[in-house]
């Protein structure tokens, strides 16, 4: 088992290099493909995104609901964990990267969303919506939808109710202990489990079956729920740190850029220049962080009750600026600001509580453990519904009850292995998706770019000279 977790792991690693590659190139297309849509198209996305108007025409959800889903789904532990990592492993300059990609990335999702909506298929509330429509109906390849559908379905059941459960139990177990909450493992056979992560695991299995159980309608009132009261509270606990280090902001903010472009070696340049392992930490965490080029938006996205592509690929956007430069950034700048990301012995899950708990003694590793808990929840609930959205498609509605069901089963067992392996294995699953997402985008990016540009023409989307084929 130790070597397969440890070729899983290796081959992680290697995948992330193309991987990066790929969507910082697709990035950089969509940016200048779109002209800067992230820039001129900002401030009404911000409008846009805070009105969600709701158009006549098909959809499951409201637009604000759809974009509340996709921030729910979004912005899980990663956003906590995975930015403290870039830092301590990439250095401060981790975060620069990552503020560079999430940059590009809001043109990315743009064309995700729009061409997300504009090739769903929808009749009346009902809705299928996904890359794989439009892989399959804009790019003519069903081989190419079959292959998204299998690898992101296989990445959402193997890794979601699995991962996500385990940081939200291995955070609550630790400040459960600190009150003296623990109880001695349950021993069956030579398997040895913790009660307490166990039982922390049936409880959001439970949260989990109650919500999914009733489908996209109830992921988006819950979601419309839990996605501001989530970053509303890991704020406070982030503006709080930001108040109380004043002082250092400055200084913090110089080394930032500093140590982004540093030419110093690292371990005698046995791991290279800093600049590049800044890059690498930095954009591979930004992947993670935002799911620009995995293809979840057009899931989402596509649900809205709209006739307006570009309302949706607004919405996207904000989606990446919310969780780019301000949630992750709260994480990044926490740790720098207490000096939590170069003190010894200190790993990355511990550097965020230890960095609330330096500004909020006590109560803010309650804050993170909170936070953590509805980061993981909402996740869980998302990316439910992307996973029935892909399975539906390869095997028809019947899978989605069965499908539920396994999904709930293997959150209690998330929450007590070591998922190590886990984590890789997702990885490489959500990496394959980008791959075929990306064929399909580039491919369709004509469609994505007149929803992005027809303010320049004077026309309103509803006028463009483009049907989608779906909307029925």
């Amino acid at each position: 088992m130790e070597e397969l977790a440890a070729t899983i792991k290796m081959a992680a690693d290697l995948f992330a290099q193309p991987l990066v590659l790929v969507v910082v190139a697709t990035g950089i297309f969509f940016t200048i493909r779109l002209r800067f849509v992230q820039v001129f198209r900002f401030r009404e996305a911000v409008r846009e995104t805070i009105r969600s108007r709701q158009t006549s025409g098909s959809g499951a959800l409201s637009p604000l609901q759809a974009f509340m889903t996709a921030l729910a789904a979004t912005i899980g532990t990663g956003n906590i964990v995975g930015v403290a990592t870039a830092i301590i492993e990439g250095g401060p300059g981790a975060l620069f990267w990552m503020w560079c990609y999430g940059f590009l990335a809001m043109a990315t999702k743009f064309a995700e969303a729009s061409l997300g909506m504009h090739y769903r298929v929808a009749h009346g509330d009902e809705v299928l919506s996904g890359p794989m429509y439009y892989l399959r109906d804009g790019l003519k390849s069903h081989t190419l939808a079959a292959i998204f559908a299998l690898v992101g379905g296989s990445a959402v059941l193997f890794t979601t109710p699995l991962t996500q459960p385990n940081s939200v139990a291995t955070s609550l177990a630790t400040q459960l202990k600190t009150l003296n909450v623990y109880y001695e493992p349950f021993v069956l056979g030579n398997v040895s489990i913790d009660v307490v992560r166990f039982s922390i695991g049936i409880v959001l299995a439970i949260l989990t079956c109650l919500v999914i159980v009733h489908g996209i309608h109830s992921i988006g009132r819950a979601a419309e729920k839990l996605a501001p009261l989530k970053v509303g509270l890991y704020l406070i606990g982030g503006i709080t740190i930001l108040a109380t280090h004043a002082t250092k902001i400055p200084e913090t903010f110089a080394l930032i850029f500093r140590e982004a472009f540093s030419l110093r070696a690292i371990e005698g340049g046995a791991l290279g220049y800093a600049i590049m392992v800044a890059i690498r930490y930095g954009i591979a965490r930004g992947v993670y962080a935002n799911e620009a080029g995995y293809g979840t938006a057009a899931v989402a996205y596509g649900t809205a009750r709209s006739q307006r592509p570009d309302q949706q690929g607004l919405a996207a956007m904000m989606d990446v600026f919310i969780i780019t430069f301000i949630t992750s950034t709260v994480s990044g700048l926490a740790v720098l600001l207490t000096g939590q990301w170069n003190q010894p012995g200190l790993t990355a899950p511990e550097a965020i509580p230890a960095a609330f708990n330096a500004a909020i003694p006590v109560l803010g590793g309650w804050m993170v453990a909170i936070s953590i808990l509805l980061f993981g929840y909402t996740v869980l609930i998302g990316w439910a519904y992307y996973g029935e959205q892909f399975f539906e498609y390869l095997f028809g509605p019947r899978i989605i009850k069965p499908f539920r069901w396994l999904y709930c089963l293997l959150i209690p067992f998330g929450a007590i292995i070591k998922v190590e392996a886990v984590w890789n294995w997702g990885d490489i699953c959500n990496g394959l998706q980008v791959f075929p997402n990306v064929i399909g985008l580039v491919a369709l990016s004509g469609i994505a770019s007149q929803y992005a540009l027809a303010h320049l023409n004077n026309k309103s989307p509803e006028k463009l000279d483009i049907t989608p084929p779906g909307d029925n």
